[in-house]
């Protein structure tokens, strides 16, 4: 048994050991991380003050919130404040991964359906469908018009190895079955769709640069390599980046040993650069990066990597425009500031961050809408370049720092979405419906015939159009590109993502390019 006398005397060396430890870790000595200077000391007096004399009951943790993000919010525009209430949340899609029972669902009406069983969760496991009713969550009821999604979630998400007995209606059979569930990690796919566009030519998608992102890549390239891709197209649009060293690693894979990928710079002026190592997977063939206005960050790290190193063609529209680096703190109670540390290059010396003032986020955010009035997503002539920031590829390619990658073969906004963003609402629940009671008979008759025969008599776009009351107003060519998007839309809901994507993108006018491209290239 310890001896209480002797306790002090080791909470001293303890301490001791600590102010040791402290001094050696990699922090500078001017950021002033282990001293209390007079600023801390006014906020902890203060609050102080606030907690002991204050004529009401406040919470002291709230005003320190707001405090910070007031402070981390005058900075530049990425550097954030994350309270521990939502900073878990915040990590899940970079790691990759989550704790519960791994099913995607929707609340329609009032009962909770699963859309999509998710591969190599536990609900797979167990037996859950797609079109499964869950009614009843350890004792909790889910059918109900006043639950949200984020009720849902509260109950099925929980930590690994825990259990939740379901009560769940299937349609098919008209039955209650009582399924139990070990929650465990489900994977959060970044690179979820790949396919063949023809027989050499492959297609990937990567939503963000997550932890896994490395590995879900390489399988997806060696896969399309089996199934004979000479050629990729790489697609990053809408991608808000992640982890830069994720990106270095998968940018390795395309460019040849010993070719810079991108450096930075911190506030001392130090350069830290990143290269090409061996051998990658797809050195040799020819790969086309479609971004847009939607792409930053670490997306904007790969295109300009390529383009700089005269790889492959960049597509689409000039990119987001960010170029700083961020490293995250946590502050010790579960909250965490992520703060801008260093700035980042292209190899020829490019920065892609877009012009900001400190403490101006509302006129950062209004970047898109001005890109809008401008003409820039219709024309690249609308597009602003500085020739004080111009730059010359390996090959002799000119390419401009300054705000964004500007691609090398621009492609306009497709202006026939306004028909999907119109009807959107509708479509995805005339779609889910249909999918639903179509389901069996659509899964039995195959992905190529679905593909090849949907809708040739019209009767499914017309039965859309007169439930949403609009079947007067829409001509031959709208209602050809609606049907489009009801084909693409109910794929999603009875097959995959994969599908969804498959069909949607016969008419994406990225992709046509590409594809105009490739047959003059042969």
């Amino acid at each position: 048994m310890r001896n209480k006398n002797n306790f002090p005397l080791f909470l001293g060396i303890a301490i001791a050991f600590g102010i040791f430890v402290g001094s050696t870790l990699n922090f500078p000595s001017e950021s002033g991380l282990f001293s209390a200077n007079k600023s801390e000391q006014k906020i902890k007096k203060l609050l102080q003050f606030i907690e002991q004399d204050y004529v009401d009951q406040v919470n002291t943790d709230e005003i320190l919130d707001d405090v910070i993000a007031d402070i981390i919010s005058s900075l530049d525009p990425h550097s954030v404040y994350f309270p521990k209430d939502i900073y878990a949340a915040s990590h899940e899609n970079l790691k990759g991964n989550f704790e519960g029972i791994g099913v995607q669902f929707l609340m329609h009406n009032d009962s909770l359906v699963v859309t999509h069983v998710i591969e190599g969760g536990p609900s797979e496991a167990a037996g859950i469908l797609a079109g499964d009713r869950i009614l009843i969550a350890n004792n909790d009821t889910l059918v109900n018009k006043n639950i949200t999604s984020r009720d849902v979630v509260k109950v099925l998400k929980g930590p690994a190895n825990t259990n939740v007995d379901l009560q769940v209606y299937r349609k098919d059979i008209d039955s209650i079955l009582p399924i139990a569930i070990k929650r465990n990690k489900v994977p959060i796919l970044s690179a979820e769709v790949a396919y063949m566009l023809n027989d050499s030519l492959g297609y990937l998608k990567l939503d963000r640069f997550a932890a896994t992102s490395y590995h879900e890549v390489s399988s997806k390239l060696f896969e399309l390599k089996e199934k004979g891709a000479k050629n990729l197209v790489f697609d990053l649009r809408q991608n808000g980046g992640g982890f830069i060293h994720v990106a270095n690693a998968i940018i390795d894979e395309f460019l040849e040993d010993g070719k810079l990928i991108v450096f930075t710079k911190n506030n001392k002026n130090k350069k830290e650069e990143f290269f090409a190592t061996e051998e990658g997977i797809f050195e040799k063939g020819k790969v086309y990066v479609l971004i847009d206005e939607g792409s930053a960050s670490a997306s904007e790290i790969f295109a300009g990597a390529l383009q700089d190193n005269d790889k492959g063609v960049i597509i689409g529209r000039r990119s987001f425009g960010k170029g700083l680096v961020q490293q995250e703190m946590k502050l010790g109670d579960g909250s965490a500031v992520r703060l801008t540390i260093a700035r980042y290059y292209t190899p020829t010396g490019r920065s892609i961050q877009k012009p900001y003032k400190l403490n101006d986020g509302e006129n950062y955010a209004h970047d898109y809408q001005d890109r809008i009035l401008s003409g820039e997503l219709l024309s690249k002539d609308s597009i602003k370049v500085a020739d004080s920031l111009k730059y010359t590829t390996p090959k002799g390619k000119v390419v401009y720092g300054g705000g964004g990658i500007i691609p090398d073969v621009f492609v306009p906004i497709d202006t026939t979405t306004y028909i999907e963003n119109v009807y959107f609402s509708q479509l995805n629940s005339f779609t889910f419906e249909y999918g639903d009671a179509h389901r069996k008979e659509i899964l039995e008759n195959g992905f190529e015939n679905f593909e090849n025969n949907f809708d040739e008599d019209d009767v499914i776009v017309n039965a859309f159009l007169k439930e949403v009351r609009f079947e007067r107003s829409v001509d031959a060519k709208k209602k050809t590109i609606l049907k489009h998007y009801l084909r693409a839309f109910i794929a999603r809901q009875v097959f995959d993502e994969t599908a969804f994507y498959e069909l949607y993108q016969k008419r994406d006018p990225m992709i046509q390019k590409v594809m105009v491209l490739e047959s003059q290239n042969k």
